[in-house]
Order: C-alpha cells, then structure tokens, then sequence
C-alpha cells in the first residue's frame, strides 16, 4: 500500500506538506501544490476517508440532488456548484431523483448514509409539510419552487417576475395575442402555477385578457413536448403572435415545430422562453429568454450549506436569485 510517506519522498517534499494538500490547507505554494497532486496520481495512493472522517467529522463531499440530469438546465446548474464547492475545498456528487418525493427522500436518506457533510436537493415532488423529511441537524439547502424556509435555506428563481418580464417584453414588441406553452397542473405551489401567474399578471397589468384557449399543455417537458405543442397551435387555428415557453428547451422546440408548419420566428409569431441554457443563443432563431443568475444560484447555495456546515444552529433563510432578459432573434 502506498502511504502519504511515499508520495513525500516522490514529490520531494515533507509528509507534512502532503498532508496539507490532501487536506486542502493553505500554506502551500501553486508549484509545490501541483508536484504533490503528480505524485499522488503517479504512485497511485488513495485517501483514507475513513480515517479522514472520524478525525475531521467530515468528508469534504456535498451532494447534489436534481430531477434529471439529462436536463439542460440542471447541467448547467451541477457545473457551476461543482465550482462554487471546489472553491470552498467540496467535492460533489450528483443524485437523481425523477422528480419525485420518493426519489427526494431517498437523496436526503443517502445523504445520511454515505455521510455527505450536507445536501443541495432541487425538490420538485417534496411538500414542505411531509413528515418524512428530516429536521434541521442535517445540512440542506432547498431549491425549487416550494417555499422550504421554516426549516431548511431556500434558493429560490424569479419564477413570476422572470415571466411577468418575458411577457411584457412580447407586448411591448407588438403581441396581444399571447400563448402561454406550460404544464397542465395550475393547483399548488410549483413551476407551472409561478410561472403562469407572472404571465397573467403581466397581460392585466397591460390591459389584454387572458384567454384559457391560449394555453397549451405539454405532454413531455421536452424539445420534443414543444414540437408538438407548436403542431397543435398552428393546427387549430387559434390566432396568436407570441408565445411564452416554460422552459428554453421547450421553446427550442416551439422553433422547431413552427418551422415545420411554415410559420415564421419572429416574423409570424415571437417565442421567448426561461433559463438561458447554452443552446438558446446558438439556435436559428437565436431565442430571447428570461436569464436567472445560475451562478449567482449556485454560489448562494453553496455557501449556505457550507454555513451550516459549520453550524447547524443558524437561522434559515429564503433567497431568490436574480435575473435579466436576455433579447434575441426571436423577438426582434
């Protein structure tokens, strides 16, 4: 078995200053630090986290529990908190939960198990009143839609305010017949009911009714999902010039399919969709969405669940990240 003694006498250095690097101290230098992490991977040695853990009570690991990882979105969320943790000296790992309570629960139960020191979980199926879901002496931070607060830090997104902007942004380029391309379930507290308020909100604030027969109800959550539902607003015949999408990825599909039905973007109807995944501005049309901070995000939650980390006791809070609009060919 290699030992920390041996990656000392390879990379030429003190057992000491292998030890800090293992355990990611300062003091050492860039070039130090670089010719111990060779002399890791070269000859092999692995860390005792066992040993690791019963002296520091802590495995330098955070979770990450998100719907699906397929999901450009959520990509793009897991990229930027692996960052944020690695620069809190954190390593991730990912969990998928189906976007159900059960796989919820079982994220934060594994959590437990493999003794991650914390929990970022995007909960979706969760009831904040579930009686499954564990008190506070775990380190969790909630993302979401559901309002976590009373008892775990929640980072929020601008889920009415993104789409109330997104739907101002279509009246004032000249839309009054606005569709809203979404979910089917507009009871309770959930990404649907956010996002659609801010969309209704933003048509009576501007004067214009708000028709039930301009909203589309997805089948997938998917470029697929919006393919369709674009098929079945040309097909109807229903008159409508701009559409707000749910998500970027069904917008992207939205473009698809009003392609294949000969309508244009944005010349027939404008389409601006939410997250400002990469895709969005590489597609033709470049689309115009609502853009949260995902870094802003990423960052928030993990420093709150490094926090209470460090301590359990503080006091929970809710935060939403910011955001802008970001206008593309889509509406021009």
């Amino acid at each position: 078995m290699v030992t920390m003694s041996d990656v000392a006498r390879l990379a030429g250095v003190s057992k000491m200053t292998v030890s800090n690097v293992v355990n990611e101290r300062g003091g050492v230098s860039e070039p130090v630090r670089r010719r111990v992490l060779d002399a890791i991977r070269s000859s092999g040695y692995r860390v005792n986290v066992s040993a690791r853990t019963l002296k520091s009570g802590k495995t330098g690991v955070i979770g990450l529990a998100v719907p699906h990882v397929n999901a450009a979105y959520f990509g793009v969320l897991a990229e930027q908190v692996i960052d944020q943790a690695g620069r809190r000296g954190f390593h991730v790992a990912i969990e998928q939960t189906g976007a159900a309570a059960e796989g919820e629960i079982e994220a934060i139960a594994y959590s437990h198990t493999l003794q991650f020191d914390g929990l970022i979980l995007s909960a979706v199926g969760l009831d904040p009143k579930d009686q499954r879901l564990p008190g506070g002496d775990f380190p969790i931070v909630m993302l979401g839609e559901q309002d976590f607060a009373a008892v775990f830090d929640h980072v929020g997104m601008p889920n009415e305010a993104g789409t109330r902007a997104a739907t101002e942004h279509l009246v004032d380029r000249g839309c009054r017949r606005i569709a809203i391309v979404t979910g089917g379930d507009l009871s309770g507290v959930n990404v649907v009911t956010r996002r659609h308020r801010g969309y209704t909100e933003a048509l009576l604030e501007r004067g214009l009714p708000v028709d039930p027969a301009l909203r589309e109800t997805l089948g997938p959550w998917s470029a697929a999902g919006g393919r369709e539902a674009a098929h079945r607003l040309v097909d109807s015949g229903r008159e409508f010039d701009g559409v707000v999408a749910v998500t970027d990825s069904v917008a992207l599909g939205l473009l698809r399919g009003f392609a294949d039905r000969g309508v244009r973007v944005p010349e027939d109807v404008r389409v601006v969709g939410y997250d400002d995944v990469p895709d969005a501005e590489f597609a033709v049309p470049s689309l115009s969405t609502v853009a949260p901070d995902h870094r802003w995000m990423a960052a928030k939650a993990v420093e709150l669940v490094t926090a209470r980390i460090e301590d359990p006791s503080r006091p929970t809070g809710e935060h939403t990240a910011p955001f802008a609009l970001r206008e593309r060919e889509s509406t021009r």
